[in-house]
């Protein structure tokens, strides 16, 4: 048993609360339980009660033992001297007020039907993976449904959060966000944070005054990255050191080195250079780039903003002074969904949000038309029994697994819910 399974029964009312008696004998009505309190203190805070025809108002404590409350030194607290009434699932020991008077006492074990525990502790037992695994599969469509709804706005407004710091950070400047957000989707996991420092340490009215040559915004990202720190006989490195130099004294930039740059274990494709340099020609190619961002919906046009190469040098080379067969080097098809994903629908919920306009659907409707993504979270969802079939379905069941699985937050997922009442929930006594 744990005490947020009280707290459940408690609140939703998941007991036969019509006929009860204290641990005493007296008659006992429960008038209102209280509002739950997350916080320190009492459990519910204002509820009523009448024992014995005498109406009670005060707070109600809840513990798996009433010796709970002097283990932990409730009798010391002054927050507690106004509990009315203390439930607990097993009454092991008399508990006492300061004035010596005896608190009353449910015994909420005996009010609640044994399906409604057996059916939490299928719940609660721990399984391979995740509680409901065996189960997750049986859940009906329109409870599915809703609850993946659920999960998947908590999951923008958990994303918009950092967006919206950003935004007062870099002065009410969306544009300059979207090259924050780019930046970091760009450097992937490996370089993310990296890209991000890079993006931060440049204002954008320089990335805007330089975006028709793409040529100098490489040497401002090289640059800023520590990629052109060392001497070498390559022509177009030191052209980008050159440049980076210059472009330093031209907008007299505070020059602070960034987190260093990753190549270990990465595929060619995702060196950084090659993904600065394609980061490089998105803003050349593109001045109104975050105005068509805003306004994209699917990703056919995405993949039109987006059809992007790197720098002539690059495409053969993927190392300075290393020459290696030529490639134009596209972001694939599979990193355009990625941008999507991560940064615009972010972006676009976050930027619609503080214009105070849903766009929740259209949101919903793009992603159902992007493929999933594929890891090992996605894969273990998908061995249960779960259909994944494009990424709305994927991001629900990351905000899902990361926020409510991994937490064992049973009862507060809509899906451990369903399963906790899905038969007889009362008993009579």
């Amino acid at each position: 048993m744990k005490e947020d399974f009280l707290h459940y029964i408690w609140k939703y009312k998941k007991f036969n609360f019509n006929i009860l008696q204290t641990a005493t004998g007296e008659n006992l009505t429960i008038e209102n339980v209280g509002s739950y309190l997350e916080n320190a203190g009492p459990d519910f805070f204002n509820g009523q009660i009448t024992i014995s025809g005498q109406k009670w108002a005060g707070n109600i404590e809840l513990h798996l033992k009433s010796s709970d409350w002097y283990l932990h030194h409730h009798e010391k607290d002054t927050a507690y001297e106004n509990v009315i009434l203390h439930v607990v699932w097993e009454h092991d020991v008399d508990i006492f007020q300061k004035n010596n008077v005896e608190i009353p006492v449910l015994i909420l074990k005996n009010y609640v039907s044994n399906d409604f525990i057996h059916n939490f502790e299928i719940l609660s037992t721990k399984k391979s993976w995740i509680y409901c695994e065996n189960q997750l599969q049986d859940i009906d469509n329109f409870t599915y449904s809703n609850w993946m709804e659920r999960v998947f706005i908590e999951r923008l407004e958990r994303k918009q959060k950092p967006i919206d710091e950003l935004f007062l950070k870099l002065n009410k400047d969306w544009e300059a966000v979207l090259f924050c957000l780019l930046a970091k989707n760009f450097g992937l996991n490996t370089n993310g944070t990296a890209f991000l420092d890079l993006a931060q340490n440049i204002p954008f009215a320089i990335i805007r005054k330089e975006s028709s040559d793409p040529i100098n915004l490489e040497a401002l990202f090289f640059g800023f990255c520590g990629l052109l720190d060392t001497e070498k006989e390559d022509r177009y490195y030191k052209e980008l050191q050159n440049r980076f130099g210059y472009l330093v004294l031209k907008h007299q930039l505070d020059f602070k080195r960034t987190v260093p740059l990753q190549f270990f274990k990465l595929r060619p494709d995702n060196f950084p250079n090659i993904r600065l340099s394609q980061l490089a020609n998105v803003f050349f190619k593109n001045s109104q780039l975050f105005s068509d961002c805003i306004k994209v919906t699917s990703i056919k046009e995405a993949n039109q903003i987006f059809n992007v190469t790197v720098s002539e040098y690059w495409q053969t080379h993927y190392t300075f002074d290393k020459v290696s067969p030529k490639r134009t080097k596209k972001l694939s098809s599979k990193f355009i969904e990625l941008i999507m994903i991560n940064t615009i629908i972010p972006l676009q919920f976050a930027y619609f949000k503080s214009r105070d306009e849903e766009i929740q659907e259209r949101l919903i409707a793009t992603l159902h038309e992007i493929q999933p993504e594929s890891n090992a979270i996605i894969d273990k969802f998908k061995s249960v029994g779960i259909a994944v079939k494009n990424a709305y379905d994927s991001q629900s069941l990351l905000q899902l697994k990361n926020e409510y699985c991994n937490l064992k937050k049973c009862l507060s997922c809509g899906i451990g819910i369903h399963l906790l009442n899905t038969t007889k929930e009362t008993k009579n006594t």
